[in-house]
């Protein structure tokens, strides 16, 4: 069996959470004149030291499962990456953001888990560290964008700088959370049907559960375009000269979900309010009959 977003095979009784022994699940070489080529941890290591120009600028991005317990050992002992990378992995699952730190972008990215069925507890976290050269990303459980993302590559999409992979990722983010709203918006307006039709049986738990969603969805995504426009105001001098531009805009796209899902969040609010005065009468009825009687 394939995992989700893993080149490697995965197995009941293997202990390596669908990576190889490093920790690796994925890795890529991009360069401006061939297709994005798939590299091992050995042959990662190689182009690190190396780090090959001849043929123009290249990067690499390596996704690693921090399931694996030698995954954060190897990222310490085999790649450069500021200490606050890792300060960030050991915070565990946080707001999301991209902060510059050491001439490094450190981004937290939150999405939902692969097989999500609109649990607010169905939502994993990606952390990134965007250098000049490489992308290094990491996380514990399998997310619908990094499969995106690992599969527009595969298909050989264009990617002209580890800027422009953070950027498709984030778009990636904003594209599954957008269609998660609209499918959670036509919940909530079958809920609303039944609400005004005057079948409320169900009607309680499931708006509890969407309005949880969505309060996590905010908590977790509202800081994202702030610390984006931040970012965008000094951008690191490695920047090339689309990179701000296209980051700008993925901002802008995050944006318009958040939005999307407060409005939807204070649509559910309403409806559980209307549900509990229903309710209220219902049982004031009730009561006022057996009183009387």
């Amino acid at each position: 069996m394939i995992s989700k977003d893993t080149d490697f095979p995965v197995d009941g009784r293997n202990t390596s959470y669908g990576s190889d022994a490093s920790g690796l699940i994925c890795g890529y070489v991009f360069s401006p004149k061939h297709k994005a080529r798939a590299v091992d941890s050995a042959s990662a290591l190689e182009w690190l030291k190396l780090r090959p120009g001849a043929d123009g600028f290249e990067f690499i991005w390596l996704h690693l499962s921090l399931s694996n317990a030698t995954a954060e050992k190897w990222m310490t002992e085999h790649l450069s990456l500021p200490e606050h990378f890792f300060e960030t992995l050991r915070e565990g699952p946080g707001a999301t953001r991209v902060e510059h730190e050491a001439d490094s972008l450190i981004a937290v990215i939150n999405d939902v888990v692969y097989d999500f069925s609109y649990d607010a507890s169905q939502i994993a976290t990606v952390w990134m560290c965007v250098q000049h050269h490489c992308v290094i990303s990491a996380r514990r459980q399998p997310l619908r964008s990094v499969d995106r993302l690992r599969l527009a590559v595969k298909a050989g999409d264009d990617f002209s700088s580890p800027v422009s992979l953070l950027v498709h990722l984030l778009r990636d983010q904003a594209d599954v959370l957008q269609k998660i709203e609209r499918n959670a918006a036509s919940k909530v307006d079958d809920i609303e049907d039944k609400l005004l039709t005057g079948r409320l049986k169900t009607l309680r738990g499931t708006l509890g559960s969407l309005r949880r969603l969505f309060v996590r969805l905010r908590r977790l995504l509202a800081p994202e375009p702030a610390s984006l426009f931040r970012l965008l105001n000094r951008p690191p001098a490695w920047f090339l000269g689309d990179d701000a531009r296209e980051l700008r805009e993925a901002t802008e796209e995050s944006s318009a979900v958040l939005n999307d899902i407060a409005a939807l969040q204070e649509r559910t609010k309403l409806l559980q309010e209307e549900l509990t005065t229903h309710t209220t009468e219902e049982t004031n009825s009730v009561v006022w009959v057996v009183s009387s009687s």
